[in-house]
């Protein structure tokens, strides 16, 4: 049993979070992040908690290379989800498409005939197998009708599932001043990317290809290690060098490493799995919180009630350093107080949780229950009380037992 103080600082109608302070007999201070890579960018994350492991640089802009190819199958995936498109659609090898991304443009290619017609499943493979630069741009023109029209679809989907900091402009990754990402947006791709689409991600395991009588290998090398890889992406051109997007499982557990600006295939194959391999050993979960166990409160200004409690959909578990351990925190963040009438599910706030300095966790918090607008006169109190008072202003700590 473990003591934990519980610490809510409440703002009026601005920014309202708590602090969770979680003191667990865990020996001293971690060496979670004295491992080291020499890959410029890394991080490495757990899929089941999406908690990091381990970061370095990772929102620092970089330069994706043909990592960009896993926004494009994205998009792809998306419309396929939709009943917009599926594996039978077909689409034409354009002379731009032949010119600027087929054998003889120097990149790496599908080697598609100029003007034939190839269905999508194939052309879906050329472009996550081979990384065909041919193929990124005949699905681009194909879905969109030009590639800076597919960039911009690329740009919406990356807005749309929390990729903060990139920018797409084109669908085979080629330089481009403006076309930047972070490795934590590549890992935050990934993740979607395997919970979303789990039947199409399993095109990025594939280990080989074959098209118009040209047989390649995937590119990604952890595929050929025995280390229970099946995803994702690489890419490299100059202005990138060498980077990876994995993903392995072992013993149930899905880790996601994506690292960039490595000098040669040679190092980007031994960082990710270096990374790898010390992230399935290092580790063991702590459970926070249960699935639908309160984790705090909200405050609610003119309700039937001025509290929420607050709960996880799933079970909240950190992954701490094994046999080192370190201190854990966490805040609930929400823009509160809250404002009646609140349902009952709603996503209405986010837990952060930190080991040490860095942020290991940040996940919905939903109502755990309806609250109805309260009575005139319940609401005519709390704006006294707020005017007069400033009650949601107050800091409150009390101490519990067993979390």
């Amino acid at each position: 049993m473990r003591h934990v103080k519980v610490a809510r600082c409440l703002a009026a109608i601005g920014l309202a979070w708590g602090a969770i302070s979680l003191s667990a007999a865990w020996p001293q201070a971690a060496k979670a992040q004295n491992f080291q890579t020499m890959a410029p960018t890394a991080i490495l994350m757990d899929a089941g908690s999406h908690a990091v492991l381990f970061e370095k640089n990772a929102d620092e802009a970089t330069v994706p290379a043909s990592m960009a190819k896993t926004m494009t199958a994205e998009v792809v995936f998306n419309e396929i989800k939709n009943g917009r498109l599926n594996f039978d659609s077909e689409f034409t090898i354009s002379e731009n498409a032949w010119r600027k991304g087929g054998g003889g443009s120097g990149g790496s290619a599908m080697f598609a005939r100029v003007n034939t017609s190839i269905r999508l499943e194939d052309l879906l493979r050329g472009l996550i197998i081979q990384s065909g630069n041919d193929a990124a741009i005949a699905i681009a023109e194909g879905v969109a009708g030009t590639e800076d029209n597919f960039a911009r679809m690329m740009n919406e989907r990356a807005k749309q599932i929390g990729l903060t900091k990139t920018t797409f402009r084109n669908a085979t990754g080629y330089g481009h001043p403006e076309q930047k990402t972070t490795v934590r947006d590549l890992a935050k791709l990934a993740l979607h990317i395997i919970e979303t689409y789990p039947d199409l991600y399993k095109i990025f395991g594939e280990r080989e290809f074959t098209w118009n009588k040209i047989r390649q290998q995937n590119r990604n090398p952890l595929l050929f290690l025995d280390i229970g890889a099946d995803g994702l992406k690489t890419g490299n051109i100059d202005e990138s060098g060498f980077g990876l997007i994995g993903s392995a499982v072992q013993n149930d557990q899905r880790l996601i490493v994506v690292v960039n600006g490595l000098k040669t295939a040679k190092d980007r194959a031994a960082e990710s799995r270096k990374l790898l391999d010390w992230g399935f050993r290092a580790f063991e979960t702590q459970q926070l919180f249960a699935e639908g166990q309160v984790v705090g409160e909200a405050q609610v200004f003119g309700g039937s009630r001025r509290s929420l409690p607050l709960v996880s959909q799933k079970p909240v578990r950190v992954l701490v350093p094994r046999g080192e351990g370190e201190r854990v925190t966490a805040r609930i963040i929400y823009t509160g107080p809250l404002k009646a009438p609140v349902q009952k599910g709603a996503e209405v706030a986010r837990l952060q949780v930190n080991r040490g300095d860095m942020q290991a966790l940040d996940m919905p918090l939903y109502a755990n229950e309806d609250i109805q607008e309260g009575t005139l006169s319940q609401r005519a109190l709390d704006g006294l009380l707020e005017f007069s008072t400033g009650w949601v202003r107050r800091a409150f700590t009390s101490v519990i037992e067993g979390i």
